[in-house]
Order: structure tokens, then sequence, then C-alpha cells
């Protein structure tokens, strides 16, 4: 979920009631979801490597669908990618878990 930056409030008490209590309802909901680690809670996650946008040496994108690949005896999950050179996408490294199978 990504928050408006700027949200267009109304002179209307009744409408500035709702948009702010939808508002605040999105934003409780999101901190919430950060502060249980989940990564629905988060905007940097995907399930490939970035191919537009700026980035920067050091940015990490979470994997949203990481499965078990490789070799028997060395297999790994891709739990995301970091940036190692910052530019328009960027240059990006896998950052890989071993499962142990």
């Amino acid at each position: 979920m990504i928050l408006q930056q700027e949200p267009k409030l109304t002179t209307d008490p009744d409408d500035l009631n709702r948009h702010l209590t939808k508002l605040l309802r999105e934003t409780a909901q999101q901190v919430n979801l950060l502060g249980d680690g989940r990564i629905a809670g988060t905007n940097n996650a995907a399930a490939a490597i970035p191919t537009q946008g700026n980035y920067i040496q050091g940015d990490f994108i979470r994997n949203l669908t990481p499965s078990e690949a490789g070799a028997a005896a060395s297999k790994y999950v891709i739990i995301g990618w970091v940036c190692s050179v910052s530019g328009t996408p960027g240059t990006w490294l896998a950052c890989r878990c071993l499962t142990g199978n």
C-alpha cells in the first residue's frame, strides 16, 4: 500500500471527516504491518529486479515470490536484490539464502 503524499482535502466538514478517517486508518494499517515485519507493509517488494526508476547503491528490493532453485545439495532461495551501482535502474545483485537441500 502506498499512502498519498499530498492528499487533497475538502472544506466540507462531513467529507473532511470521512477523508481524514480513511487516511488515518490506512496509515495505522501500514504502520502495524511494518511493526509486524510484514512484506505487505513495505513499498520495496517486487517479483523481479527493477527495470525502471532511480535507485541508489544499497537500496534493497524484497522478493515477493521466493522459491527454491539450484541443484541438489546447493539449493537456494533469492530473498531479494541489492543495488550495487546507483543508476536508472541501477545494477542489481541477487541475495541468495542456502536452504540446505
